[in-house]
């Protein structure tokens, strides 16, 4: 069934939010704050992993470049937060300081950006097999835990975003494998996998990257190696 490997996502990450939640100030700040840099290095190294996999660095550059003007001008990561601000006003007791509005968007985009949610999604979509989402969902159940006793029940929020995007992308999924050949689903996993490096220095409070901006990426990410192909082909 195209949605068993969302549905365990969600599971995990409803059963590690209210876990993150309850816990909350019973962790210490020190350990959270280890927990939160653990995660952000193993998503570091998950996406160079996942990143080096290109066939030519010139398609990185190049998707990144011009997805990241694209996000720019459309503003996704400006709409992301605009949407957890409000989200935050409408739930936020009055007086005190929250962070649903972060722990919302930053939940959204480590759940939801990278390798395993493509490839898990297309892979459930197509066949049944829930093996990567799984793994996924393993990943995602430990990191809502740490998110949720960090920054809130916000992170609860991202289920939404989950059911919606991989959801969608596994319903879609013969779709999306008519259309692409394995040339383009290899540069938009690596693609995806340079956006987690992103998040990685996010979450290790690095550098504050937009990483949302840089969404539309992925889908220049398979345009790319068409125009190659393409341009290749007309010598």
């Amino acid at each position: 069934m195209w949605a068993t490997g969302t549905l365990l996502n969600l599971a995990t990450v409803l059963v590690g939010g209210l876990v993150g939640t309850f816990l909350g100030d019973r962790l210490t700040i020190r350990l959270r704050d280890n927990v939160v840099a653990g995660v952000g290095l193993f998503v570091a190294v998950m996406g160079i992993k996942f990143a080096i996999d290109t066939a030519s660095l010139l398609y990185l550059l190049g998707a990144v470049l011009v997805g990241g003007i694209v996000g720019s001008l459309a503003g996704i990561e400006r709409r992301l937060n605009e949407l957890g601000a409000a989200i935050q006003r409408r739930f936020a007791t009055p007086g005190r300081t929250s962070t649903i509005a972060e722990g919302f968007v930053t939940a959204s985009i480590v759940f939801c950006v990278g390798p395993l949610t493509f490839l898990g999604a297309i892979r459930n979509g197509l066949s049944g097999d829930a093996s990567l989402l799984a793994i996924k969902s393993v990943l995602d159940g430990f990191t809502a835990i740490a998110f949720a006793a960090t920054l809130g029940w916000g992170v609860l929020l991202s289920l939404a975003v989950i059911l919606v995007y991989q959801g969608g992308l596994a319903a879609g999924a013969s779709v999306f494998a008519s259309l692409l050949n394995d040339a383009q689903l290899r540069e938009m996993n690596a693609v995806g996998g340079l956006l987690l490096v992103g998040v990685g220095l996010k979450l290790l409070k690095i550098r504050d990257v937009q990483v949302a901006d840089y969404l539309p990426a992925i889908a220049v990410a398979p345009l790319l190696v068409a125009a190659v192909a393409a341009f290749g082909g007309a010598k």
